[in-house]
């Protein structure tokens, strides 16, 4: 009995000097931000009654020794919500980084989905002052009546991610520790292609992704748009162009009628056996290139019926591709269904699709064969992780679409870390040199490793810090503010209760 008390003893020794020392080398680390580094010395309390056990001294001792020049701050049970700030960077066309401080001098960050307007975040801020940031469900219960599909659904994801950040960062704890704990310590990324004007071009971009970046799942566009100027290919194409004789799939905000704003069923678009042919060797050429060890996912084919998608699908299928992405708006469950019956290679959406209980009839249905949420969209870090873990009850598996900063980038590896039918998650930036660098990593670990993420296992919160020096040279152009005050949005004018 005394022998394996003796070991206990040991053992609990251990494991507080490894704390300890970790614990030191995040503080003494020059990316740790000088916030960050003070919350750590009030927070070192919490091993004090293990150190008083294992070094003999008396607890009051041991308090009095450790913390008597520590100015303290209150408990995370104490911590109150006290502004939201922004600054809109120049990833995707502007995307917004949210900052939520708290009145311990701690602060959480979050994104506003790819070029989604900031004020869906903004608007939310008179609605969480003055509440525990710790309390995540409660407030993203209050506050998700005010998303929507899509980007709609960027403030409420936005500020969902600054919360579990304060709470880690209260804690400290990593992100995926307070989802329920980790299944990997790193997680495959699969890297965004965009088309090229030739071949010759395509194959630099596929090189720098496989050999100089290690990239072992690529993505492609297998658009229309490649057909653009090649007679007889397309049916009914001429009258949906716009002036440039593009059929531009994003089209114009301002023209509700155009081309990129008429759903798929409706711009009675055909493919011609010609049509398919020159996709066929689009795809033909790339498959060449990567070989077959590589999967390779295709996206954005142009707003065509459910029929014309079958039949691109049918004439790819021998180039066994990872998937087919958005063949058709993902509100049609049964036109979902139909084509995942009819061909052999995986379906899969979900990217602009906001909370689990618009994700369940696809599921449900096993209308797609992977959901592909957008975690800045689909309701954050806890939802998105519902929404894998209910996908993985019907076999359905879950990849995930991430296009902005490396704020909303984190918080999707933390997600994905957590979550056990993952498969791959999107990296839209790889040609941008500075993208990296927007942030600084807790404790100096890399983010992203031969075509991995670095899962950070002891860094709490998100695991990252603003690189201001970086982050101010790419602010976008329309609005150079940097975390200005925000109080106009300070005021609540109404009651939000949505029954009587």
């Amino acid at each position: 009995m005394e022998n394996r008390l003796h070991k206990l003893i040991n053992k609990f020794k251990k494991e507080e000097t490894d704390y300890s020392n970790s614990r030191n080398a995040e503080m003494n680390n020059p990316y740790t931000a000088n916030e960050r580094r003070n919350f750590l010395k009030k927070t070192a309390l919490g091993g004090i009654a293990l150190s008083s056990f294992t070094t003999g001294y008396s607890f009051e001792d041991t308090v009095a020794h450790t913390t008597g020049k520590v100015n303290r701050a209150s408990a995370p049970s104490e911590l109150k919500i006290t502004d939201m700030r922004y600054v809109l960077t120049d990833v995707m066309g502007g995307t917004a980084i949210i900052r939520i401080d708290t009145n311990q001098g701690i602060h959480g960050l979050g994104e506003v989905r790819d070029a989604a307007d900031v004020r869906y975040a903004l608007m939310l801020k008179s609605r969480i002052l003055g509440e525990n940031p710790c309390n995540v469900e409660k407030i993203f219960k209050s506050i998700k009546q005010f998303g929507g599909p899509s980007r709609q659904a960027g403030g409420v994801c936005g500020v969902e991610m600054a919360l579990w950040d304060l709470c880690g960062k209260a804690y400290n704890v990593p992100a995926w520790q307070l989802l329920g704990g980790r299944y990997r310590d790193k997680v495959r990324m699969y890297a965004d292609t965009p088309e090229a004007k030739s071949p010759e071009e395509q194959k630099k971009l596929i090189d720098y992704r496989i050999n100089e970046q290690g990239y072992t799942w690529l993505k492609m566009d297998v658009s229309i748009g490649e057909l653009k100027g090649k007679p007889g290919t397309v049916v009914n194409g001429k009258f949906w162009e716009d002036d440039k004789g593009n059929l531009n799939q994003w089209g114009d905000r301002r023209n509700y009628m155009n081309y990129g704003n008429t759903m798929h069923p409706f711009t009675q678009i055909q493919i011609t056996d010609k049509g398919l042919e020159e996709l066929q060797q689009v795809v033909e050429d790339v498959r060449n290139m990567v070989g077959y060890e590589i999967p390779i996912s295709t996206d954005h084919y142009g707003h065509f019926d459910m029929n014309n998608n079958i039949r691109l699908a049918k004439a790819l299928e021998k180039y066994r591709l990872a998937w087919f992405e958005d063949m058709v708006p993902w509100q049609y469950t049964e036109q979902w269904k139909t084509i995942t019956n009819s061909i052999e290679t995986p379906t899969t959406t979900g990217e602009d699709i906001y909370l689990l209980e618009n994700f369940k009839p696809l599921i449900e249905q096993r209308a797609v064969d992977i959901i592909h949420p957008d975690l800045a969209s689909s309701g954050g870090l806890l939802e998105t992780k519902r929404i894998g873990d209910y996908a993985e009850e019907f076999g359905v598996a879950m990849a995930m679409h991430q296009a902005g900063t490396p704020v909303s980038f984190m918080a999707n590896v933390h997600c994905a870390a957590a979550t056990q039918n993952f498969l791959a998650l999107e990296h839209h930036s790889v040609d941008l040199p500075w993208w990296e660098d927007l942030v600084k990593t807790v404790g100096g670990y890399k983010m992203i490793d031969k075509g991995f993420a670095t899962v950070p296992l002891t860094a709490p919160g998100l695991g990252i810090e603003l690189n201001e020096e970086v982050l101010k040279q790419h602010i976008d152009q329309r609005d150079k503010s940097y975390f200005a005050p925000t109080k106009e949005w300070d005021e609540l004018r109404s009651h939000d209760r949505t029954y009587s």
